[in-house]
């Protein structure tokens, strides 16, 4: 078989693989964005972690904690708390210790943290615009391909 012809009823042929697409695709959006997130200067996973405090901002949860933030985000307190220093050194972010218990940290956007969401909004329509890309579609990708990681994590 000659290169880039694909065996359809090869299991192992890499093109045949669903997690590679996924991963080149999560890599090629990520490329995408970092213009973008340069001009927010945030790093991919600084930016997830915004989204997830402007919502709060927006719709409180009873505990806006590192842990909730963590979960919410599927990453650990190892992998959150330096990108959440960087994110206080930055000025978007406040994080406090819980008076009921100090193991919890409470995190606040600051004022910049606020702010910065309207720039995020902005650049990101632009990118999508520059990208000519179908907002039904990818609404259905993103509806399905949120159905595959449920489904994948309930049978973890």
């Amino acid at each position: 078989m000659s290169a880039g012809v694909v065996a359809q009823d090869d299991p192992l042929q890499l093109d045949n693989q669903l997690c590679f697409k996924l991963y080149a695709a999560s890599r090629a959006v990520i490329r995408a964005y970092r213009p973008m997130l340069e001009q927010l200067n945030l790093t991919y996973p600084q930016y997830l972690a915004m989204l997830v405090l402007w919502e709060w901002h927006r719709s409180p949860p009873v505990q806006p904690t590192v842990k909730a933030l963590g979960e919410r985000l599927q990453l650990d307190s190892g992998t959150l708390t330096p990108l959440l220093k960087r994110l206080e050194q930055l000025g978007l972010l406040a994080r406090r210790r819980s008076r009921a218990d100090e193991r919890e940290v409470h995190l606040a956007l600051t004022a910049a943290g606020v702010a910065l969401r309207q720039n995020a909004v902005e650049l990101k329509q632009q990118l999508l615009c520059e990208r000519g890309v179908d907002l039904d579609g990818l609404v259905d990708l993103r509806e399905r391909v949120g159905q595959l990681l449920d489904r994948i994590i309930e049978l973890s």
